[in-house]
């Protein structure tokens, strides 16, 4: 297992996502403890990209989300579904983007500092199992690169943690 990430020179975005990759699928193969996967990809994705807040909220069969492993200061502990952007995502089970989280109608603030956002679920079985939360501190700081990317990295968690 890798302890240091080989991360590509300069700020390209995309390059990075392509270089993290394979390195989240090498940390996170062979180990069947989600938390433990969880902890390290929210890690990898803070290291890489210096989020604001990153991190998960695991679904518990009474819908609400539940706060999981993160990077960044202090969150909120329980989000219902359909409230807010993470519980949002989680009830319509897609991918959300929020170029300014100030207009996004219900938005729940767990930090003033947060101004963007995107959420994606990892649906399995027709059932939302968790959502990847990425806050940044600046408008407008996703696009459909972030959106593609933090989608496969899901999938990867996906078939490692919850394969059939």
């Amino acid at each position: 297992m890798a302890e240091s990430l080989s991360l590509p020179s300069g700020n390209d975005k995309e390059e990075i996502y392509q270089a993290l990759l394979p390195q989240i699928e090498a940390v996170i193969a062979g180990n069947d403890d989600l938390i433990a996967n969880l902890a390290n990809v929210a890690a990898i994705l803070k290291q890489a990209f210096n989020f604001y807040w990153v991190g998960f909220y695991r679904a518990m069969p009474s819908q609400k989300l539940i706060l999981g492993p993160f990077q960044g200061p202090l969150a909120c502990v329980t989000i219902p579904f359909g409230k807010g952007v993470c519980g949002t995502s989680a009830r319509e089970q897609k991918t959300i983007v929020v170029p300014d989280v100030d207009k996004f109608p219900g938005h729940i603030a767990c930090s003033s500092a947060s101004r963007s956002e995107i959420v994606v679920p990892l649906v399995f079985k027709g059932e939302t199992k968790l959502v990847l939360d990425v806050d940044s501190d600046v408008l407008n700081g996703f696009d459909a690169f972030d959106k593609t990317y933090l989608e496969q990295i899901v999938r990867l968690i996906q078939r490692q943690n919850f394969a059939d």
